[in-house]
C-alpha cells in the first residue's frame, strides 16, 4: 500500500518558497534602482516614472525603453567581466543613446 501524501506539509513548503521568491524579487528590484542611479530621485518622481512606463501603450516607447535596458545590462556585464565594480552609481540609464551598440 502506498504512503499517503502529506498535503499540509507540501502546501507549507510551497508557501515558504513563494515567500522566498517574493523576497528575492523585492531585493533585486532595490538593487536595480540603486544600480541605475534612480535611488537619487525622490520617491514621488520615481513612482511617477514607473507608473508612466507601466501605463504606456506606445509600442515604440516600450521598445526604446527595452533597448536602453538591454544596453544597460550589456554594459554592466562587460564592466563585471573586466573586473570593475558593476554598480557605477551614476545616471547610466539616460546615457544609453549616446553610446554605440
Amino acid at each position: 500500500m502506498r504512503k499517503p501524501r502529506d498535503f499540509d506539509s507540501e502546501l507549507q513548503a510551497l508557501t515558504e518558497k513563494a515567500k522566498q521568491l517574493k523576497s528575492r524579487k523585492v531585493l533585486q528590484l532595490g538593487e536595480l534602482v540603486i544600480a541605475t542611479g534612480a535611488d537619487a530621485l525622490d520617491l514621488e518622481t520615481l513612482t511617477g516614472a514607473l507608473l508612466g512606463v507601466a501605463k504606456s501603450k506606445d509600442a515604440n516607447d516600450r521598445e526604446a525603453w527595452r533597448a536602453n535596458g538591454a544596453a544597460f545590462f550589456q554594459r554592466q556585464s562587460r564592466k563585471a567581466d573586466r573586473g570593475t565594480p558593476a554598480n557605477t552609481g551614476g545616471n547610466q540609464a539616460s546615457q544609453g543613446d549616446d553610446e554605440p551598440r
